[in-house]
């Protein structure tokens, strides 16, 4: 094997039993680490495969779990039938949240991995062991969605040590039947960092534009449009040129505009009918009106 074609990293696979999603996040100091490691299915499982990766893990064990394999099954399996076994490193989580990981015995120090319920985390050409037992206390600690925990148990990991080499990419993936845009994919969260100075932190402000972007409003945030609200949502449409001063006391072009605004925007999943609004746009309409003052 040459070195160039290791991926020497960290990552953490995990399952949330009560929204039914599968993740996996991962950082390396490799380029787009996102497009090799991690792999997930809804309705069947999670696979981080790195070290000198065999993308066969992915493809082939996410196959063995849709067909209801267990994780160990499913690594048991996977590590047979490869010749490469002692330079594979692997973490796996089921369709009942059961967990696999899996470290050859040729992988670079520190490598290894921890599993339990819902996660199995792993590391290779780490700074020692500690990364691991970052990432596997923190999600077991850690409240908030799927996408949160790993995220949260990846910048923990990095925070204990990392990889030794240093930092390059950052990947999350989060899986959900129906979850993905328009609810017809699953693939709910794809995002990935595939070079950066500090990837996992990039990866957090990616994760936060994925929010506003897609997630769907909550009831607590739709605003009824007062005269007060109306004025300013006004003030701002005229500050970034979508509305014409004579216009203003037009209400069908008013609401033809805000609508018009956040179209261009990208807030499809977040536009409200006649006399709402979303605050979270409303937020994102004030920064960028105030940028051009």
């Amino acid at each position: 094997m040459k070195n160039r074609d290791a991926i020497n990293t960290f990552s953490i696979v995990g399952f949330d039993p009560e929204t039914k999603e599968w993740g996996v996040a991962v950082a390396s100091k490799f380029l787009s680490v996102g497009s090799i490691v991690p792999w997930a299915k809804a309705g069947a499982g999670a696979v981080a495969t790195q070290s000198w990766a065999n993308t066969d893990y992915g493809t082939k064990g996410l196959e063995l779990l849709a067909q209801g394999k267990s994780a160990q099954e499913v690594l048991d399996q996977l590590v047979a039938e490869d010749d490469g076994r002692s330079v594979r490193q692997v973490g796996i989580v089921d369709a009942r949240g059961g967990s696999a990981t899996y470290t050859g015995e040729e992988c670079h120090a520190w490598a290894g991995g921890i599993a339990g319920p819902n996660f199995a985390a792993q590391g290779n050409i780490l700074v020692d062991e500690n990364t691991v037992k970052a990432m596997a206390e923190t999600f077991q600690s850690t409240k908030g969605s799927l996408a949160e925990r790993l995220l949260q148990a990846l910048l923990a990991g990095e925070e204990a040590g990392g990889d030794s080499r240093g930092k390059q990419s950052a990947a999350l993936l989060i899986v959900r039947e129906g979850g993905g845009y328009g609810g017809k994919i699953d693939k709910s969260i794809d995002l990935r960092v595939d070079d950066h100075r500090e990837p996992v932190r990039e990866l957090f402000r990616l994760f936060g534009l994925h929010q506003l972007y897609f997630q769907k409003p909550k009831a607590e945030d739709i605003l009824e449009v007062d005269a007060a609200l109306r004025a300013k949502l006004a003030s701002n449409l005229i500050a970034l040129g979508y509305l014409a001063k004579e216009n203003l006391a037009d209400d069908a072009v008013f609401y033809e505009k805000l609508k018009e605004f956040q179209l261009v925007e990208n807030f499809d999943e977040r536009i409200q009918e006649t006399g709402k609004v979303d605050k979270q746009v409303v937020a994102f309409m004030d920064q960028l009106a105030a940028k051009r003052v």
